[in-house]
């Protein structure tokens, strides 16, 4: 096993994905490609799924940030393992419910969801809308009126909370475009205004406090700042919250110097400091909800990539340069995110070649990793890069008019083609 479960070496020296050589997956649907083994996948919902029932309680229930990788086949699979569904766009929803997903179990977010966003919303019959503000509630109230209809809803709340990951993905902190802040006093004003709402059923609150998160400490506290308002609102309003939804942001293992995450620990950890808080405010235990995405998908997820050139500027570095990049996966060039990387023909060979993987891109930024040490590569091997299931699909771009790639489904040792490539058609066909 390299890394997860997902990757090893076989007998002829390459890496297998999903028990099947990275070779003839190449062979047979080209690179660059998304692979997805689906087992691990549902591994990962079972694994939520039986610590939620255990530690947060039976009602409560794994929601699965799309975000993360969105496309009909993986809401199939979660729908099959009995998780629950958040959405963040209407592009989002019109997936989820092509996908044939229950939309009442569904969670739509969004900090600016336009008057069009919150109709389809209802007309598609989405369980709970997540509201992020007094202008969204207001609009929300007289939209669902015009429909004669009650809309259930949550409340977006700002606990105030650094989870000190990388500041582009923290959410949770006070100055946030995020929901309403419990620090200001605004998030006091929004419930009292939900609760003289006609049309909006107010159901409890959701929060969330960032994303590629490995402590458990910014969720407890997170936890214990939202049952304290949730008291708070109690006495001052007599309104007592049936749900609190504390996000998602569990880390996952990119690379071997990333720490090693028991879930299941994390959710015991979580659910005792609840029970504990419940108890110190003297409140009853929501139904609690969570939001995982990445921790779900993306350790089952890689993508190939063949090389095309290994080119040396003297004194300088090594490029080795892949038919990808930056369209098919931002985060290096967003986020400096760091991958393992690995020449996927070349496993039982020594990585001692250092170079930087470059994308294809007419670009200098198009890079994939620097500094890395890879069996050196030549033309025609494949790079392999691994943990890519979450933000790689859903975040790709067709810059430099490049197509797509496909995504393949792994389970049980078969392949089944859940996205197929893009063609240079398919670029054309918005074009007037």
């Amino acid at each position: 096993m390299i890394l997860h479960s997902s990757y090893d070496v076989n007998e002829a020296g390459h890496l297998t994905i999903g028990g099947i050589d990275a070779a003839d997956l190449a062979a047979e649907f080209g690179t660059p490609a998304y692979f997805l083994d689906t087992d691990a996948v549902r591994t990962m919902c079972r694994t939520y799924k039986k610590a939620f029932a255990e530690y947060f309680g039976e009602k409560s229930c794994p929601v699965y940030a799309g975000k993360a990788l969105c496309y009909r086949g993986i809401y199939r699979i979660i729908a099959e393992e009995g998780l629950m569904a958040d959405c963040v766009s209407p592009g989002e929803l019109h997936t989820v419910h092509a996908a044939g997903f229950p939309m009442a179990n569904v969670f739509f977010h969004g900090n600016n969801k336009t008057d069009a966003d919150l109709a389809y919303a209802i007309d598609l019959g989405v369980g709970h809308i997540v509201v992020d503000g007094m202008d969204e509630l207001n609009a929300l109230d007289r939209i669902a009126g015009e429909k004669g209809t009650v809309q259930p809803v949550l409340l977006r709340i700002t606990p105030g909370i650094d989870p000190h990951t990388h500041q582009k993905i923290i959410t949770g902190n006070v100055d946030s475009k995020f929901g309403m802040a419990i620090l200001t006093g605004q998030a006091f004003d929004f419930v009292k205004a939900a609760l003289d709402c006609k049309n909006i059923r107010l159901d409890g609150f959701h929060c969330h406090v960032g994303s590629q998160i490995f402590d458990i400490e910014p969720f407890t506290e997170a936890a214990d700042i939202m049952l304290a308002f949730i008291a708070k609102i109690r006495g001052e309003y007599g309104y007592t919250a049936e749900i609190l939804n504390i996000g998602g942001g569990f880390g996952v293992r990119y690379t071997e110097n990333d720490p090693q995450i028991d879930y299941t620990e994390n959710v015991r950890a979580l659910g005792a400091e609840i029970d504990k808080m419940c108890a110190e405010y003297n409140i009853a235990k929501p139904t609690l909800l969570m939001e995982p995405g990445r921790s779900i998908v993306a350790a089952a997820g890689s993508t190939l990539y063949t090389c095309g050139s290994v080119k040396t500027v003297t004194g300088f570095r090594n490029y080795v340069s892949v038919d990808g990049g930056m369209p098919d996966n931002p985060r290096y060039a967003l986020y400096q995110s760091a991958y393992t990387i690995l020449n996927a023909v070349k496993m039982n060979e020594p990585a001692d070649f250092e170079c930087t993987v470059a994308g294809r891109c007419c670009e200098s930024g198009d890079l994939l990793a620097e500094g890395i040490k890879l069996a050196k590569p030549e033309r025609g091997d494949l790079i392999a890069v691994l943990v890519t299931g979450a933000y790689n699909h859903s975040m790709a771009s067709n810059y430099n008019r490049l197509p797509r790639p496909p995504i393949v489904e792994i389970a049980g040792g078969k392949t089944k083609l859940a996205v197929r490539r893009e063609t240079y058609d398919d670029l054309l066909a918005l074009d007037l």
